[in-house]
């Protein structure tokens, strides 16, 4: 773990912790997995996993995840096989954030509005926040760093929620922006065509949950794919649509 985190070891002393918890785990899961090969974690993170342990286990999530043990925290069994999904399809770290469609104004205009990011420009109603507490592999985060979890913070003791992985999420295939976001937790700024249509129309139309797994790459065709392979039949598989295609409660006179 020191040696990952590098010069981002800023809470040397929960590293111990964490440590055993990590063990703990790959050991449960070579006593448990019987004839299976692959594993994949829906795990409980707060609020009592603080209160009892004395930290968080989101680095040792983010460690697992990068082994190809995707880990979902708050016992996300969904967000726990949408990672697996990916891992399989992707063959590489897969994360779990939040969708978050706040991107603040000020940040939007000073450095995205009229600029290009890998040939695309965004409105402010294409971009998104993808956020969780720190459980982001090391290998998609610039600068990563141990820090506590600022969320818990505000209502229990630090010292008991040291433990989370912090950084911006690396930009690449997966429309992540190369912008800054100046906030905290495993974080990153995404650009994603027509966004606002599909948030309104699919995400909370259809009561999708505010997790989502995310692969680093251009997947998609292959996700497509899986899911009909899975017997989910095509016109229940959600995606954007492009400017023009209507989604069916969508007025086309707006």
């Amino acid at each position: 773990m020191a040696a990952e985190l590098g010069t981002g070891n800023k809470i040397p002393s929960v590293l111990p912790k964490l440590a055993q918890y990590e063990l703990t785990l790959t050991d449960w899961i070579e006593a448990h997995k019987g004839s299976r090969q692959f594993v994949a974690m829906a795990n409980k993170c707060w609020p009592a996993f603080q209160t009892m342990f004395g930290f968080v286990p989101c680095y040792v999530n983010s460690r697992l995840t990068g082994r190809g043990i995707p880990v979902a925290c708050e016992v996300d069994i969904y967000g726990a096989l949408s990672e697996y999904i990916g891992t399989c399809i992707s063959q590489d770290a897969v994360t779990l954030l939040d969708i978050n469609n706040t991107v603040p104004q000020d940040m939007f205009e000073e450095s995205i509005k009229g600029k290009k990011f890998a040939c695309d420009s965004y409105t402010e109603k294409e971009i998104f926040m993808g956020f969780h507490c720190g459980n982001t592999a090391s290998s998609k985060i610039c600068n990563c760093q141990m820090c506590f979890q600022r969320i818990m913070a505000r209502a229990l003791p630090v010292e008991v929620t040291n433990g989370t992985l912090e950084g911006d999420i690396q930009p690449g295939l997966a429309t992540v922006i190369p912008v800054a976001t100046r906030s905290f937790g495993s974080i990153g700024i995404f650009g994603i065509k027509n966004m606002s249509r599909f948030y309104r129309h699919v995400l909370i139309e259809k009561h999708y949950p505010h997790h989502c797994a995310v692969m680093f790459g251009h997947q998609g065709k292959y996700l497509w794919e899986v899911l009909k392979y899975m017997g989910i039949p095509v016109d229940e598989i959600d995606y954007n649509f492009p400017k023009g295609n209507f989604y069916p409660t969508e007025n086309p006179f707006a």
